[in-house]
């Protein structure tokens, strides 16, 4: 069981998530967890590497939506950070840094989801 009030201190908005989930506790906790299976962190981290742009701005664009419609806020900021200039492709832009970032978040939300 998750505990709303840990996810509040880190920042989340759990009863946003708990509305877009019609109040079902059980179903926003289960939602939550597939994003800690989803493997589409892990492709956006091996896309990076590859230097594949195109395929990280799909896999970061996903967790974006996703993220956001859980109302996980600092996971959600987090890969918005990386998404606009993924799609532009921004030569300049340090996404090992910022996929750091996002790694960090993501181990928070783990935590919390014990």
């Amino acid at each position: 069981m998750i505990d709303f009030g840990e996810m509040r201190q880190w920042g989340a908005d759990p009863d946003t998530g708990l509305t877009r989930c019609a109040g079902n506790a059980g179903l926003y906790e289960k939602l939550i967890g597939m994003i800690l299976d989803d493997s589409n962190f892990t492709a956006l981290e091996e896309a990076l590497r590859a230097n594949d742009l195109e395929q990280a701005f799909q896999k970061a664009h996903g967790l974006k939506g996703t993220t956001g419609n859980l109302a996980l806020t600092p996971l959600f900021d987090a890969i918005c950070q990386i998404v606009e200039p993924l799609r532009v492709k921004d030569a300049d832009f340090d996404y090992n840094a910022q996929m750091e970032v996002i790694k960090s978040e993501y181990a928070k939300l783990k935590e919390l989801v014990k």
